[in-house]
């Protein structure tokens, strides 16, 4: 990213920012339009952050600017990300892994290549600079045992409709029986991080608000009153069994002693205890590369199901 925005910059501090021909533009940086020249011009090109103009001049964008000289606190990163965003092959990589983790090298490369179409002999620069691309556009959370890409959709997203926030005012928000659907997971990464990326995106498609239990969906209180409301509140839920939670399972034998429907999710090749295991369970693979976009589709589903057939996933308990 760095150096597809050397050009530009280069004719903006000596051109003003005004059109510039080839060796023009070359010479600002002190040299003279060769073949790696070129590469940085289709580089700039391909963000969007020079355009082609009649006699074969340069021309700065909008973007270029915004980037190299931010007028606000967020022109700069909204420009790069724009960049990345709209990038050929870069567009379509991060459009199929936003908001998920990429998986391991050989699993990703394969995707590119099978998937993606990206050409073998270019995948090792390809992921170099997608990568490096993603760091400069802040789009890539490489905190965890395997980087997520950020989903700027939702995850920068303001609050579903009908949903009021009021952390700050420290009063709880209500939550409405006929529109809320409960999420009981693990707070632990990367499950905890599964809300924002998977289950909302999920549970908004069928038209129902999710909540989960924690200081920013219902103010301050008990931990224990905040679960019992939503549960007793929402009219499904949604549970992630993946790593035997106790809390998850505490809520799941809440929701079947109130009698509501659950949909039950776990990661492939978790051991279900078997008082549960008769109830249909939604499984993952995330060494599948699409695993986020089929685990949401998935929920979805479920959920729609459990809304207009609620006996197929409560749990009968006078059996």
């Amino acid at each position: 990213m760095e150096r597809a925005l050397r050009i530009p910059r280069a004719i903006l501090d000596q051109n003003a920012g005004q059109p510039s021909s080839l060796a023009e533009a070359a010479k600002f940086l002190g040299g003279k339009v060769s073949g790696e020249f070129q590469l940085e011009v289709s580089s700039a090109k391909k963000y969007g952050f020079l355009t082609a103009q009649a006699g074969s001049k340069l021309a700065l964008t909008d973007r270029a600017k915004r980037a190299l000289r931010p007028q606000s606190n967020t022109d700069e990163i909204s420009a790069l990300q724009e960049a990345v965003l709209e990038a050929p092959d870069f567009k379509e990589v991060y459009n199929h892994y936003r908001g998920e983790s990429l998986p391991d090298d050989q699993f990703f490369t394969n995707a590119l290549v099978d998937n993606l179409k990206i050409p073998a002999d270019k995948i090792s620069d390809f992921r170099s600079v997608f990568r490096e691309s993603l760091r400069s556009a802040n789009l890539i959370d490489e905190s965890g045992e395997r980087p997520r890409l950020l989903d700027v959709g939702r995850e920068g997203a303001p609050p579903a409709p009908g949903v009021i926030r009021e952390k700050d005012s420290g009063r709880a928000r209500t939550v409405k029986s006929d529109s809320a659907c409960f999420v009981m997971q693990p707070f632990a990464q990367p499950y905890g991080g599964y809300y924002e990326t998977i289950f909302r995106p999920a549970i908004e498609q069928t038209g129902i608000t999710p909540v989960r239990a924690d200081n920013e969906i219902f103010g301050a209180g008990k931990i224990m009153d905040q679960v019992w409301r939503g549960i007793r509140s929402a009219k499904v839920l949604v549970a992630e069994l993946t790593t035997r939670n106790a809390n998850v399972y505490y809520e799941l034998g809440l929701a079947h002693a109130l009698g509501k429907p659950v949909v039950l999710i776990a990661a492939k090749g978790e051991d279900v205890p078997f008082d549960i295991g008769h109830i249909r369970v939604v499984y993952y693979d995330v060494s599948d590369p699409f695993w986020g976009e089929k685990l949401i589709n998935k929920i979805a589903d479920n959920v729609r199901s459990a809304l207009s057939n609620p006996e197929e996933a409560v749990l009968d308990i006078n059996s």
